[in-house]
């Protein structure tokens, strides 16, 4: 048996500085992007490209013909993102930044390349989350019937039911909420309650009138979904005719809350 021989490894940084250097550099260049609106040229590396990366592999087939290759057009992918891009196929790593994490990240996905998707997540993650926030906001109504809502995590749709711009009514989202944890019931084989429990503590009962309160009181007998006490909490504003502003978000009107006599006498605010 021939002996094992010695793996010998070189100095990592000289060896990334020096693959870095051709990241859009036209030396030795065989294939040239136009990307993005701008059109810019972006020179790179069939080989390298296509043993990276199975999008491209696909993207540029077999060996160029004789004479000058024609440009491959990628018109929606930022030029930023898609030389960062190229930065971690030539290098394994790359160098973020706040501005253009979330081109990166639509670009790693399209290219699936799952370690920089993974890294653009965890990089963008509040601001992902505030772009998906804001654009759920604007199109609520729309949102709650999607399959997307059904599947979002308990941890995704808590910043949801906190947010005062959702434009939809709170009986509407009583029901989405009621809907999202029969689905998560049945996909974790647990109670509806115990799926519902980290996020109906958000819904605003108080907004609803007494006659939508008694309606859901005797739904929430036969199918648990709300605490008792939640329940008992909403009551005691109605009895009191007022707002606790002590309480906080339970007595805040959202952007899509219907009118309902009760709330001038509850005196609920909108911030």
């Amino acid at each position: 048996m021939e002996p094992l021989g010695l793996v010998v490894h070189g100095k990592a940084e000289p060896f990334s500085a020096a693959l870095r250097s051709l990241v859009n550099n036209p030396r030795y260049s065989d294939v040239c992007f136009v990307v993005g609106q701008e059109r810019q040229e972006v020179f790179a590396h069939r080989c390298l490209l296509a043993c990276r990366c199975n999008f491209f592999q696909r993207l540029l087939g077999t060996e160029p013909g004789p004479g000058v290759p024609s440009p491959v057009v990628l018109s929606t992918v930022p030029t930023e993102a898609f030389l960062a891009v190229l930065e971690f196929l030539y290098t394994n790593s790359v160098k973020l930044h706040r501005h253009s994490v979330l081109e990166v990240l639509t670009a790693a996905v399209e290219y699936g390349l799952e370690e920089l998707r993974e890294v653009a997540v965890t990089f963008g993650l509040g601001q992902l989350q505030e772009r998906c926030v804001a654009f759920i906001e604007a199109h609520s109504q729309e949102a709650l019937r999607t399959r997307g809502f059904l599947e979002l995590s308990a941890a995704a749709l808590l910043p949801l039911l906190r947010s005062d711009k959702l434009c939809v009514d709170e009986a509407e989202l009583v029901r989405a909420a009621r809907s999202w944890a029969r689905v998560g019931a049945a996909v974790l084989e647990r109670p509806v309650a115990e799926v519902a429990a980290p996020v109906v503590k958000e819904l605003r009962l108080a907004l609803l009138a007494p006659a939508e309160l008694s309606a859901l009181e005797e739904q929430n007998r036969q199918e648990p979904l709300i605490p008792v006490e939640q329940i008992v909490e909403a009551w005691k504003c109605h009895a009191l005719r007022r707002g606790d502003e002590a309480r906080g978000a339970p007595c805040r009107r959202r952007r899509g809350t219907l009118p309902r006599e009760h709330h001038r006498s509850l005196d609920l605010s909108f911030k």
